[in-house]
């Protein structure tokens, strides 16, 4: 099937494979990025965008694609080293149709120094959302005393992510980052590591710090994510986080569109 997408011709196809083992079809992933776009692309402009491919099921392992790929059109932009951008409805709809569910990001742009700072809240079994959730909120009244507004998404699966816009510090965002999670490690080490060792992770927070160095990407909000279900990374009010009464599965392709129409974008400050 051919399509006109901003006066390109793209060739789409198998849109009625499901994709998730829920019975989530093709189409309605393009369908979903299609409607989504003018939220998601401005968190995408200027960023190489990673992609983790599901081409059979979303329930498969699936794997990450840096470059550009085989028989990629000419009109796909790449930034200097080669690597796929995606500012446009056009290539969104053409990474969807590829079953590129998954898009993540680094924190900066080509060229540019770091914008962005992120920590991602990571939940060693038996600990879950709750437990993001208090480190979040204590992240966000952290990150204000530094003149610094947070914003809250879910990661789309068990954890979530905390971001900001850059600190003008002297450190690299990396060092500011870790200096934060290793300052609430000491203060916290019953709920918060800031180690990777997966052994000293069960029942705590692990605040993932590394994101932030170079070549490290992390989820997009609004993307898509792999499982049973087609979850997003949605960003959350901090009421929401405060009160709690959600969980990943709350948010998809399914419900995701009326909440971004009448929210709006919650992450609009991080594109200034």
């Amino acid at each position: 099937m051919r399509v006109n997408v901003d006066g390109r011709t793209l060739s789409i196809s198998n849109l009625d494979k499901e994709l998730y083992p829920d019975g989530t079809t093709k189409g309605e992933i393009i369908d979903y990025y299609t409607r989504v776009a003018p939220y998601l692309l401005p968190h995408l402009q200027g960023r190489e965008v990673t992609r983790k491919r599901f081409p059979h099921n979303a329930g498969d392992e699936g794997w990450f694609e840096k470059n550009p790929p085989s028989g990629v059109p000419r009109w796909v932009e790449t930034s200097p080293d080669g690597l796929v951008m995606c500012p446009d409805l056009s290539t969104l709809v053409y990474l969807a149709n590829l079953a590129a569910l998954e898009l993540h990001t680094p924190q900066w742009k080509v060229g540019k120094q770091p914008d962005r700072l992120v920590f991602d809240l990571d939940p060693g079994e038996p600990a879950g959302l709750d437990e993001c959730r208090a480190v979040a909120l204590v992240l966000r009244d952290r990150l204000a005393e530094e003149g610094l507004e947070a914003f809250a998404k879910t990661s789309g699966k068990k954890g979530m992510q905390v971001s900001c816009l850059a600190p003008k510090v002297k450190q690299s965002t990396s060092d500011y980052a870790k200096a934060i999670a290793t300052e609430f490690a000491k203060a916290a080490p019953d709920l918060i590591v800031d180690q990777m060792e997966k052994r000293l992770r069960p029942g705590k927070v692990f605040i993932d710090w590394s994101q932030n160095n170079p070549y490290k990407t992390t989820i997009c909000v609004y993307s898509l994510r792999a499982g049973y279900r087609p979850t997003v990374s949605a960003p959350l009010t901090w009421d929401e986080v405060t009160d709690g009464a959600f969980t990943a599965e709350d948010f998809t392709l399914h419900t995701m569109l009326e909440r971004v129409e009448e929210l709006g974008d919650l992450h609009e400050g991080l594109l200034t």
